[in-house]
């Protein structure tokens, strides 16, 4: 999608215009919020937010580490500035004041992406409107409860870090009290209440989250935040929890369903109707037979540009697209919508979708502090982690792959793909919670690079998050920006396939590396690494007391001796000898993009050319067709690619 930020609305049930140049309306659920972000504090003490947790730890009477556990489940103890989340959530406790909703459309329906990306059928452009509820959820106005509790004003809640921790303090004695319990100094007597403040509406849900807020007072945590202040949480690692509190605690049951989740979440079927409507006319995904058929090589991460209500709305239309996962921020429930073994629609690449699976998570692209909560991020992550074990899908950047690393089908697409999770996903993060961590693999020789910014303190200059040229709020990022030359001043490099000059703006990928991403080393300048990318020598700063890559090792390709250049494919489908009487064969035409002789990019996977034939509601005609040729997939640009093997030369880069 090409992403836009959720902005505040004083007029409610007032549609938000477009905030980017080429959009369409704002995606999914959007939620207003109320106030807007002061200006940060000027020079705080750098352990002003610790001694808050302690003040008000003393004053309602909770355990300090139970907040302290809480809080970093909820923000990782960052403040956004008084920025709101995704769900409305302010602050270090994430309190939650969304005053209202507007209807709009999810990320799938806007841009001219084709979610389904099949040529052997007519685009697939929804237009599908996501209702608004007819109220808020209770988790997503605990803010409100919080002020009646401390009798601060909401919008002091909302700005003040220090006031936020004492409303969250607030609210787990007010629960602890209402299932009977002591306020007590020993935090394993805390379980319920810190269940109830997830606000989720089952036991199933509330466990979750209150297991994980166990699991970091077992372990502990300690970071610096987004605005300068250390925090720490020591580890108790003998302590257990009094889950029986949990029933006491009148949370009604969750719901029964079918789901492919691990144990570790809560998870509940919402699933995407398989209808037909006429004329072979049917949605919104195919059934299949994976991996019997076909093997699940990819998890793509997407972001709905929206709402959890909005959403689950949405999924749920016939008539629109589907994706197999979705995870709300709250508190990381998860819901199912398509198994795994069925082809949802939701990549725009009928290759990569029938070779996928489709996680959306409840945020926004194009607004840095809007949010993704750690509740989020540990749900996705156990949920990746079950699917990697299922499917045999590797835990590397070239296998779980954010929506904007897929390539465009055919060279006509290629303008129209999304850009989703964006650069404010935390890939570092995210990896470390799969426990994959990017790490330094190769020596300082070696001819191969993992990108590897530090998050916090890599802040490249993007523009457009609200306005077209207008810069967005300064923040952390996992991407690293690329120029033709080791000169900061020299211009950006060009995407030949999107057909336009490369700028700074948050949706264009033309010049940008992200995390975890691997390419071959093409010289070194100073402080200057370059590297091949989209067929050219692309550089980036990466001085050595603050290195924004690592050396690493793995497998290359390059063109075969004596060949000029060989193209890039956005899709791996057989030759057309393979394909049976009564299948149209699938024309397999090269991307805009070559790889000039003598340049290198690093290898993700090797397969057979396959296409998944699925075009009538009916399964009888469904088959999987494989080919002789085969397909290496590479990391060409900030997109992957496939070229052919018979093309190129395959070699190792050792450590």
């Amino acid at each position: 999608m090409r992403g836009f930020a959720p902005a505040p609305s004083s007029v409610p049930g007032v549609r938000r215009l477009k905030r980017t140049a080429g959009t369409l309306v704002s995606a999914a659920l959007v939620l207003p919020l109320l106030g807007a972000a002061p200006a940060a504090p000027t020079a705080p003490q750098a352990d002003q937010l610790q001694r808050a947790f302690d003040s008000a730890a003393a004053q309602y009477h909770v355990p300090r580490n139970v907040l302290l556990a809480v809080s970093y489940l909820q923000s990782r103890w960052d403040a956004h500035a008084g920025a709101p989340s995704v769900s409305g959530g302010y602050g270090p406790m994430h309190l939650t004041d969304a005053r209202t909703a507007l209807t709009a459309t999810e990320h799938h329906a806007e841009g001219t992406e084709d979610a389904r990306g099949d040529s052997a059928r007519a685009a697939l452009h929804p237009d599908a409107k996501a209702p608004a509820p007819a109220e808020l959820p209770a988790r997503l106005t605990t803010l409100r409860r919080a002020a009646e509790l401390t009798g601060l004003p909401a919008t002091r809640l909302r700005t003040d870090p220090a006031a936020n921790i004492a409303g969250g303090a607030a609210l787990l004695a007010s629960a602890q009290r209402e299932l009977g319990e002591p306020l007590s100094a020993d935090p394993s007597g805390w379980y319920g209440a810190v269940a109830e403040f997830s606000a989720a509406d089952d036991t199933a849900t509330a466990a979750a989250y209150a297991d994980d807020v166990y699991e970091v007072l077992r372990t502990g945590e300690r970071r610096t935040t987004d605005a300068g202040q250390r925090v720490e949480l020591a580890a108790s690692p003998r302590l257990r929890a009094d889950t029986a509190q949990l029933k006491r605690t009148g949370l009604r049951a969750p719901r029964a369903g079918d789901v492919e989740c691990p144990r570790s979440v809560s998870c509940v079927s919402v699933p995407a109707p398989y209808e037909e409507f006429g004329d072979n006319d049917y949605g919104n995904h195919d059934l299949g037979v994976r991996p019997a058929a076909e093997r699940v090589r990819y998890i793509v991460i997407h972001d709905t540009e929206g709402g959890w209500d909005g959403v689950m709305n949405l999924i749920q239309d016939p008539t629109y697209v589907s994706w197999n996962y979705t995870i709300r921020s709250t508190d990381g429930l998860i819901a199912q919508h398509v198994k795994a073994k069925d082809v949802a629609w939701h990549a725009g690449n009928w290759d990569v979708n029938a070779r996928s699976v489709g996680i959306e998570h409840e945020g926004f692209l194009t607004d840095p502090d809007a949010w993704y909560t750690e509740a989020m991020y540990r749900s996705s992550a156990r949920l990746v982690k079950y699917l990697s074990r299922a499917y045999g899908v590797p835990l590397d950047r070239q296998h779980i792959l954010g929506h904007e690393n897929v390539p465009g089908p055919t060279a006509s697409t290629v303008p129209g793909m999304h850009t989703d999770p964006g650069p404010y996903w935390d890939w570092r993060h995210y990896f470390e919670l799969l426990g994959r961590p990017f790490e330094r693999t190769g020596t300082s020789r070696s001819s191969l690079v993992t990108i590897l910014p530090d998050y916090a303190a890599n802040q490249p200059v993007y523009t457009g998050c609200t306005t077209k040229g207008e810069p967005c709020p300064a923040h952390g990022s996992g991407e690293v920006r690329l120029y033709s030359d080791h000169d900061v001043n020299a211009p950006l490099i060009k995407d030949i396939g999107l057909g336009t000059v490369p700028t700074d703006g948050v949706n264009d990928l033309s010049s940008r590396v992200s995390t975890g991403q691997q390419y071959a080393v093409a010289g070194r300048w100073g402080d200057w690494t370059a590297i091949w990318y989209l067929g050219q020598k692309a550089w980036f700063r990466n001085p050595h007391r603050e290195p924004t890559a690592v050396s690493a090792s793995g497998a290359t390709i390059t063109p075969k001796a004596g060949l000029a250049s060989v193209p890039v494919y956005g899709r791996a489908y057989p030759e057309k000898e393979a394909y049976p009487a009564g299948v149209p064969a699938q024309s397999v035409v090269p991307l805009p993009y070559t790889i000039p002789a003598g340049q290198k990019y690093v290898v993700g996977d090797r397969m057979p050319g396959e296409y998944y034939y699925a075009v009538t509601f009916t399964e009888d005609s469904h088959q999987v067709i494989a080919g002789k040729d085969l397909y290496y997939e590479i990391q060409y640009g900030h997109r992957v690619g496939f070229v052919r093997a018979a093309d190129v030369d395959l070699s190792a880069v050792r450590r």
